[in-house]
């Protein structure tokens, strides 16, 4: 079972080349979450080629199915976020009774993940940004767009997907500076938008921010060009993803 280039292999015995089990006293599901993350942890900053995880929990108040469950779990969180330098992940089980459940669970999950959490939906955001108009800067604020370069194409959000590790916080300041080049300030959380249809692509669900910024945009990343667009103006424009009901219900609340 590869991942991102990662083997997720299950063994039977032990995942150890001196022939250690590991701990497999009592144990919770925090507890082995924990061991199974500090294991991993010290493969990647040791740089080995492997990682091996003993079973654990087992016969200490955890099912064969359930151990498998959880140390799977923690395999493809390493995995998942490639450039680890891992090539391969053991996942032992050397007790007699048992090994087929364990294997099930684990193979199982990795499948599920593959072939069904992997396509989504996928985790998106999106900024509304509050600046001076251009060349006007006493006049009534304008929203910060992009024109995007690649399709779906049309005038958009500075936005994007989030990245394996982020926040949504961090995602839409990130997306914000790598398309615009702003600062975002007084950043707060507006709405989610989770229509299947919303994006002609896959099916993603965005959160969209409010914020403001100081100083002129400046096209970045994969917008073809970015500017400050008063409102009156924005009726005349042609708008990618659902973007343009986005913002009329932004506008809609500031009246409310």
């Amino acid at each position: 079972m590869n991942l991102r280039g990662v083997e997720i292999r299950v063994v039977r015995g032990s995942a150890e080349p001196d022939g250690t089990a590991g701990p497999s006293g009592p144990a919770d599901e925090f507890s082995v979450r924990s061991a199974c993350a500090a294991r991993l942890a010290d493969a990647l900053q040791q740089r080995k080629p492997y990682a091996a995880l003993p079973a654990l929990g087992i016969g200490g108040g955890l099912t064969p199915v359930a151990a498998g469950k959880i140390m799977v779990q923690e395999a493809i969180r390493v995995a998942r976020g490639g450039q680890s330098g891992l090539r391969e992940i053991r996942i032992s089980y050397p007790f007699a009774e048992g090994f087929e459940d364990f294997e099930k669970a684990v193979t199982g999950y990795v499948r599920h993940f593959t072939e069904a959490l992997i396509w989504g939906p996928f985790v998106t955001v999106d900024a509304i940004i509050a600046a001076p108009a251009r060349n006007a800067p006493a006049a009534p604020e304008g929203i910060v767009l992009i024109e995007r370069s690649n399709p779906p194409f049309g005038f958009a959000l500075p936005g994007g997907f989030v990245d394996y590790g982020e926040s949504l916080e961090q995602a839409v300041q990130r997306e914000a500076r790598e398309e615009t080049g702003l600062e975002l300030l007084d950043l707060r959380q507006f709405h989610t938008y989770s229509d299947p249809s919303r994006d002609p692509r896959f099916h993603t669900v965005t959160t969209v921010f409010s914020a403001r910024a100081e100083g002129m945009p400046k096209a970045g990343d994969d917008a073809a060009a970015a500017r400050v667009v008063r409102i009156e103006e924005m009726g005349g424009l042609r708008f990618a993803f659902d973007h343009g009901q986005v913002l009329k219900d932004y506008l809609a609340s500031r009246r409310r």
